[in-house]
């Protein structure tokens, strides 16, 4: 927990750089594949900071994270699975599976817009050998959708959500953060129920034969 409030607080300290929007750009585009930290916590900060660029700063969050996750999709497609088991916990990848089974390209939909974690289904998606425009297509709506929600908040409603921003900005980004380990967490659980379904099932089999 410790290293990942050390990449939090280094990332939040990037807001204060003259090259912030490069690196909104850079957070988000290896956020998709690796990096622990979400980018909205960056595009939260300039937005409060400069509003009338806030679909500036959305665009910019919204093509990083789509190339990203066009590389978690290479990463994925030519490491195969052993680079997702190696990259995740093994009971998460198989949770990842497990809804992209039954979701099937719209579980890339799903982590895009909410904490479930979209670096996850990257790589899966590449793994599985979707189609890639498809992958791409998905991600880039439902990344934008989440990423210009935010803009058109702190665009339109301008002062009255910025001050609010100002004063309730630590406890949001804390939340969001935290949306981001409940999305972990969640996925664990998911395993750990299905896991434990099929262990239930094969004993009810074994014991009818």
């Amino acid at each position: 927990m410790e290293y990942f409030t050390e990449l939090y607080n280094w990332t939040m300290g990037l807001m204060a750089s003259p090259n912030a929007p490069l690196w909104l750009f850079i957070i988000a585009f290896i956020e998709s594949s690796v990096f622990p930290i979400p980018p909205d916590v960056l595009l939260i900060g300039m937005g409060v900071a400069n509003p009338q660029l806030s679909f500036l700063y959305a665009a910019i969050c919204t093509a990083g994270s789509v190339m990203g996750g066009m590389l978690g999709y290479g990463i994925g497609y030519f490491g195969g699975h052993p680079i997702a088991t190696k990259l995740f916990k093994k009971e998460r990848v198989e949770a990842a599976e497990r809804i992209y089974q039954r979701y099937d390209i719209w579980a890339v939909a799903i982590a895009g817009f909410t904490p479930v974690p979209y670096k996850v289904f990257t790589i899966l998606t590449g793994v599985m050998e979707a189609k890639f425009w498809r992958f791409v297509v998905v991600s880039a709506l439902s990344r934008g959708a989440r990423f210009f929600m935010v803009a058109t908040g702190l665009f339109f409603f301008g002062e009255a959500i910025r001050g609010f921003l100002d004063k309730y900005f630590e406890w949001l980004t804390i939340a969001l953060f935290a949306g981001i380990i409940g999305g972990f967490v969640a996925v664990g659980w998911w395993s750990k129920k299905k896991h434990g379904n099929v262990t239930t099932e094969a004993g009810s089999g074994s014991n009818s034969s």
